[in-house]
């Protein structure tokens, strides 16, 4: 499988999908997660776009990181993955933690970036609204992931999405590395600096990050398009790929020359 070693030793995993000569978009995923996590958006996405899909150091195939990181460090790995594979500017969708690398990557290097998807994230945590608070049963986490009584109205999904997580490895010390850098990453006040044209998805019900910080982002990013998907939970893309896939692709399809 593709892979690259960056300077500090750190092998970063990264697949590709699609046609290569089509306009390219990069995946950048959550805290935790693997590629494995956008199998339900990738077939339509790989339909219209060559997808990159990256691993985060700490995630998936990814090795964990050697020492502490920055969200700099995050931006840098994806920016070498496209180095290597000779891509100058992209689309790029990141979701929660992801959606945060997209922020700095759009901030830091807009030269690279054509258009923006940003999903269910924040701007840093000293901007961030909180979520409410809500019970879920001891000894099952993951169900703060879906919207209420999603497990139950959508057990088949969750199921695969729980097999499929279980099967792949666990980066415990990955993790800690990308919570610290998230802790001391804020974007708020350079929001206003961006320039390409930007999609903020949220779900409702998102019981993770909560919805208002898509209208908080959206408010601070000029002319930022906001879509919130009603009912769904912070994997709305789990939840509600088809109505997720579709407002992305109709929306990059509005700006396929930025």
């Amino acid at each position: 499988m593709p892979s690259l070693v960056r300077p500090d030793g750190c092998r970063i995993h990264y697949e590709l999908f699609g046609d290569p000569g089509s306009p390219v978009l990069t995946l950048l995923e959550g805290i935790g997660a693997d590629i494995a996590g956008w199998r339900r958006s990738i077939p339509a996405l790989a339909g219209e776009f060559r997808v990159v899909a990256i691993d985060h150091r700490g995630n998936g195939a990814s090795d964990d990181p050697p020492g502490p990181c920055t969200m700099t460090t995050f931006v840098e790995d994806a920016l070498a993955v496209l180095d290597e594979l000779s891509i100058e500017r992209v689309h790029v969708y990141g979701q929660s933690f992801g959606g945060m690398v997209a922020q700095e990557a759009t901030l830091t290097h807009p030269d690279r970036v054509r258009t923006l998807v940003l999903a269910g994230t924040h701007p840093g945590p000293a901007h961030a609204i909180a979520v409410a608070d809500r019970t879920v049963p001891k000894g099952e986490p993951w169900r703060a992931l879906y919207a209420p009584g999603s497990p139950e109205v959508r057990a088949d999904v969750v199921a695969e999405d729980r097999r499929v997580a279980a099967a792949h490895p666990d980066h415990p010390r990955g993790q800690r590395r990308q919570w610290e850098a998230m802790q001391a990453w804020d974007a708020f006040d350079r929001l206003p600096q961006i320039a390409v044209p930007t999609l903020v998805l949220h779900g409702t019900e998102d019981g993770v990050v909560a919805a208002g910080n898509a209208e908080l982002v959206a408010r601070r990013i000029p002319d930022a398009e906001l879509h919130l998907l009603e009912g769904a939970g912070h994997v709305f893309w789990s939840e509600q790929p088809e109505l997720a896939d579709r407002l992305i692709l109709d929306f990059i399809e509005r700006h396929r020359d930025a």
